[in-house]
């Protein structure tokens, strides 16, 4: 699949790994909706790319919100190439802590967003895929979920998180099967460890600390390296049903 003159969905588009991956694609030549919750970020960043690129407040639980984004790209852009899920959350709480136990709504939540969300843009994007015509290899769309390696090794505390991201990797395969009679592929990536806004609220020897903790390079990854193996992913055809680790060979540690 060609970047340019495609048309994608990025969830969680407005920062972070999501705003990277809209950046790139852009530059590309592709059109984009932005979907995100974070709606002033998300007009701001729309209107400094300018053509090609619109915003739709999207909460990726909603079934009438996504499915605007959805019908907004076949809308403005006459069609939907490609879906690429970055909207996530990732709280932090002992299932067994000193405050009490997990609190319950804690981890829905965090179901509900990370995986139930992924789920919700999937089932309706791809359906919006399926419908349009196949390009000359007979592919016609190409879905990349966010995972985590926490997935592999979750740590304490991460219990809801590692979950959420399980799953995302859980469903790959399966719906990547399904889909392929269809031609849309299916991939997810697990990132390790990323300088992105939620690491911006740490203090800046944490940051270096972690950063060192990856085997090489030694450092957090930037998220136009996220960005730029979702375009390899999208132009690269044999790459279906696989969850790609990018993570500079880094292992979590329990805690």
């Amino acid at each position: 699949m060609r970047i340019q003159d495609s048309v994608f969905i990025v969830t969680g588009g407005a920062s972070g790994l999501g705003e990277a991956t809209v950046r790139r694609l852009h530059r590309g030549g592709a059109k984009l909706i932005i979907a995100d919750v974070a709606g002033q970020a998300g007009a701001s960043l729309a209107e400094a790319l300018g053509e090609g690129a619109l915003f739709r407040a999207t909460d990726v639980t909603d079934e009438s919100a996504a499915l605007q984004a959805v019908q907004l790209a076949r809308e403005r852009y006459g069609a939907l190439h490609g879906l690429i899920n970055c909207a996530g959350i990732a709280p932090g709480e002992k299932v067994a802590g000193r405050q009490g136990p997990h609190r319950l709504d804690t981890f829905t939540r965090c179901i509900h967003i990370n995986l139930i969300g992924t789920f919700n843009m999937i089932r309706l994007a791809a359906a919006a895929m399926r419908d349009g015509p196949p390009n000359a290899a007979g592919e016609r769309g190409v879905i990349v979920n966010t995972a985590s390696i926490a997935a592999y090794e979750g740590q304490v505390g991460q219990a809801a998180y590692a979950a959420s991201k399980a799953g995302i990797i859980g469903m790959t395969l399966p719906i990547a099967r399904e889909l392929a009679g269809a031609g849309i592929r299916v991939v997810s990536i697990a990132p390790g460890l990323f300088h992105t806004p939620l690491m911006d609220a740490l203090p800046s020897e944490v940051r270096d600390s972690l950063g060192k903790a990856t085997p090489f390079p030694p450092r957090l990854g930037r998220p136009d390296e996220f960005a730029a193996l979702v375009q390899h992913v999208i132009e690269n055809e044999m790459l279906n049903g696989s969850c790609i680790r990018l993570d500079g060979a880094v292992r979590l540690a329990a805690r």
